[in-house]
């Protein structure tokens, strides 16, 4: 007998999970209920920005098609809440008045952005109400206000200086819009990276045309604009930032009120154990931003100092792949047989990459320490392991500063700025806990104006071009040699680039290589 799943949620990360079910619901082992709040099927929400500002289609972002599934035999209802779960009888009632049943849940519901405490502003997180001319920028209307906004030259103030906040001012800016990027602390991204490498962002920022408003800490919003629409933004000293759009990026946080309802124990998000169930009831999982791994054993080393939900999507698809395949031997065989499975693999630390026209930063790890602060240095070095070593190199004229913090002589944390080849030289040094070179400088010299240093990883096929779907690039390129000859086309037959969209160009690379080649 089939079991029944049902799905809450339909983004990015639900979209993947649905994807590695349809052969078991083909073959009619799994039935699979999906219900997604918006009415829209799963799109990439990462790249909203891009698409806010003209530079790709609704059509592009799409990760599902309600119509296909359905033809599947998947039962996909649009457009609809989950207004309640009974979790004894194994239900949920949704806001179109129907009750279904359910074998398994699985919470798939994300996260929402934050809405800043401001005067002029509706705080509530599960229900704000925006004025005219403020967004969030979270889904496809988003998009098209800013899209309106972008193509008439407004004034567009971002209000936060995390990386989506910047990569949608830098844009919008190479579009014609006037931005301004108004964050708290001395340094956009100061939660990342240090003092140096904030300093040479900010310039390179206001060399691309956006204008920087640091260590400012805003009030209010001002709304005299037309039809009571945005005009300014509000700030502590008594001044204010006029704009025709405020752009919210100020963070989001886990969709865990459903969760919470039902009782299940929640933290930053739904608290799941190495098999991403909910503690206490195997009828249920989740995954992606709204999902917690930390499981109840206290003696688990790894949930020690585990944090809450990433919030990148590449942790979520490697999630919901996991989950598929738990969820198919679960129906197939049984619970000994799933739990037999090995569990989920911990993650490894994120790498955070800004992807913009003519700006490079790739940050890892921990950045915090200087050269010469000893304690910081000497923080860790017990019982034969070795300190902290920083080096550091700043060009802040030519927009260039690289910092590597190592131990041992392996990478603990980079920041690079204005050095694509350098950084993508230690991004793969440390996704591999490879040692680096004694002579910290020659990976300076790969983006010198000789030629790379012999060796070099970053020319590895093995190397991870796509981090977000963990795609090589020895499979990007046999993808091209058996016919892609586009990103899209690629995209569709190894997923690379479908995730936050920063390895195009890496990818654009192969491409252009391949068929440079076959010229010759």
């Amino acid at each position: 007998m089939s079991e029944r799943i049902v799905v809450v949620g339909f983004g990015p990360v639900a979209a993947r999970l649905i994807d590695e079910l349809l052969p078991a619901v083909r073959t009619g082992l799994v039935q699979l209920l999906i219900v997604g709040q918006e009415a829209e099927a799963a799109y990439n929400r990462v790249m909203v920005a891009e698409l806010g500002v003209g530079r790709t289609t609704a059509e592009a972002l799409a990760m599902a098609d309600a119509s296909e599934l359905e033809a599947d035999g998947v039962d996909v209802r649009l457009g609809i809440k989950v207004k309640r779960i009974d979790r004894a009888r194994q239900h949920v009632v949704l806001s179109d008045g129907t009750t279904e049943h359910y074998d398994r849940l699985v919470f798939a519901t994300g996260s929402r952005p934050v809405i800043p405490n401001l005067t002029g502003l509706n705080p509530d997180p599960s229900g704000p109400v925006l004025p005219a001319g403020v967004t969030a920028l979270r889904d496809l209307k988003d998009a098209a206000v800013l899209r309106s906004a972008v193509a008439g030259g407004k004034r567009v103030v971002v209000l936060g200086g995390g990386v989506l906040g910047l990569e949608t001012a830098l844009a919008a800016s190479e579009e014609g819009a006037q931005t301004t990027v108004v964050h708290n602390g001395p340094f956009p991204l100061g939660r990342s990276i240090d003092r140096g490498s904030g300093s040479v962002l900010t310039n390179s920022l206001r060399a691309g045309g956006v204008r920087m408003a640091g260590n400012a800490r805003s009030t209010g919003i001002e709304t005299s604009g037309p039809d009571g629409s945005f005009s300014a933004l509000l700030l502590d000293d008594g001044s204010a930032i006029d704009g025709d759009l405020l752009v919210l990026s100020c963070g989001v946080r886990p969709r865990i009120e459903l969760a919470e309802g039902c009782g299940l124990p929640i933290a930053s998000g739904i608290l799941v154990d190495h098999h991403l169930r909910t503690y206490h009831e195997p009828h249920m999982f989740a995954v992606g931003d709204c999902a917690e791994v930390r499981c109840p054993d206290a003696s688990c080393v790894d949930c020690r100092t585990a944090g809450g939900p990433s919030g990148l999507v590449g942790p979520g698809w490697r999630q919901a792949e996991w989950l598929a395949e738990y969820l198919i031997v679960l129906a197939r065989d049984g619970q000994a047989a799933a739990d037999a499975l090995e569990a989920l693999p911990k993650e490894k630390p994120g790498v955070v990459v800004l992807k913009a026209r003519g700006i490079n930063l790739a940050v890892a790890g921990d950045n915090q320490a200087d050269p010469w602060d000893e304690e910081l240095l000497e923080a860790g070095a017990v019982a034969g392991r070795a300190r902290r070593q920083i080096s550091q190199w700043a060009d802040p004229e030519h927009g260039r500063y690289v910092k590597m913090t190592t131990r041992g002589g392996v990478l603990e944390g980079l920041v690079a700025v204005g050095m694509p080849r350098t950084a993508a030289e230690l991004v793969v040094l440390f996704e591999r806990s490879s040692e680096l070179p004694a002579d910290r400088s020659l990976l300076l010299r790969l983006d010198g104006p000789d030629q790379p240093v012999a060796g070099s990883t970053s020319n590895d096929p093995q190397r991870t071009v796509c981090r977000c779907a963990g795609v090589s690039a020895a499979s990007i390129e046999d993808s091209v040699v058996e016919g892609c000859s586009t990103v899209g086309e690629v995209s569709k037959a190894t997923r690379a680039g479908t995730g936050c969209g920063g390895c195009h160009e890496d990818i654009k690379g192969i491409i252009e290589k391949h068929f440079q080649a076959a010229a010759a």
